[in-house]
């Protein structure tokens, strides 16, 4: 049985942003998420709801993460370090926006 070579991380989180994952930060978060290749996916470990496509404003909406939720994310793909790097940063730097790199 072969198995794969893609990186595939998960890591776990805390919101402490006041508003959550509504509006502006949700904004962020997908616009960050939509930076990477891997394919990313955010479970609410607190109201155990079915993962989210972290790369859909209306899905992360849906996922209904407030401030004090326990969420996962999981991350597949060619760059799933880097990934879940950025977005890690965002939670731990209250959502303030990664600097966009030019390609």
């Amino acid at each position: 049985m072969k198995q794969s070579s893609v990186p595939r991380l998960q890591g776990e989180f805390v919101i402490e942003h006041e508003a959550g994952l509504h509006a502006r930060p949700a904004a962020i978060f997908v616009r960050t998420a939509n930076r990477f290749v891997s394919q990313i996916h955010l479970v609410n470990l607190t109201l155990r709801l079915p993962e989210a496509n972290s790369k859909s404003i209306l899905e992360v909406l849906n996922a209904a993460v407030e401030r004090g939720h326990r969420i996962r994310l999981e991350v597949e793909g060619e760059d799933a370090q880097a990934a879940l790097s950025a977005l890690g940063g965002l939670f731990e730097n209250d959502f303030v926006a990664p600097p966009a790199t030019s390609d």
